[in-house]
């Protein structure tokens, strides 16, 4: 008597489990697909936020340095300072522009008459707050002075001044720029 093997289609039990053990792989291999998914959505969504504070900060930095550094080789025969204020509006809002542009007359003024020469350096920054389109930044550096005395000579005007601020800036066309900033004050 040799194997006997049925010829008719299997059982109705077997095939429901085959049925079944196929569709529980779908599902299996379906959830794995799923969190990927999630794990790379949530992964880029943190890229992104890292990009924008990293973005914020870099602006901020480029902010202070720029607004804080100018003397005699930015002022031009007419006693001002375009590539200074062009520097700094690259990195400013339209609405700052407008009351950076009240304020810069009394630094050429400065230049012009004292021969005073500012350089800043920025110690930190970081993201206090920051969200898709507005941000605020601390940043903390020191700002050196030198002016020409009666003789011509350059002198120091005294140690660097240390600075603490905190630097509003807004998402405007994907880009973070500076739209206003305030001494932050207190230990």
């Amino acid at each position: 008597m040799g194997d006997v093997t049925p010829s008719g289609p299997p059982p109705r039990s077997a095939l429901f489990r085959l049925v079944l053990a196929g569709v529980l792989v779908l599902a299996l291999v379906g959830a794995l697909v799923w969190v990927q998914v999630l794990r790379s959505h949530r992964d880029g969504s943190a890229d992104a936020v890292q990009r924008d504070r990293e973005a914020a900060m870099a602006t901020t930095q480029q902010f202070v340095l720029r607004v804080n550094t100018y003397g005699p080789s930015l002022l031009d025969p007419q006693g001002q300072m375009p590539r200074y204020r062009s520097l700094v509006k690259a990195v400013i809002t339209p609405k700052f522009a407008a009351s950076f542009d009240q304020s810069v007359p009394v630094a050429e003024q400065s230049v012009k008459n004292y021969g005073l020469d500012r350089t800043c350096a920025v110690f930190s920054t970081g993201v206090e707050v920051i969200d898709s389109d507005s941000a605020q930044v601390l940043v903390a550096g020191s700002i050196s002075q030198t002016v020409k005395n009666r003789s011509g000579k350059r002198v120091s005007t005294g140690d660097p001044t240390p600075f603490r601020l905190r630097v509003s800036l807004d998402k405007i066309g994907g880009k973070w720029l500076v739209d206003d900033y305030a001494p932050v004050t207190g230990s």
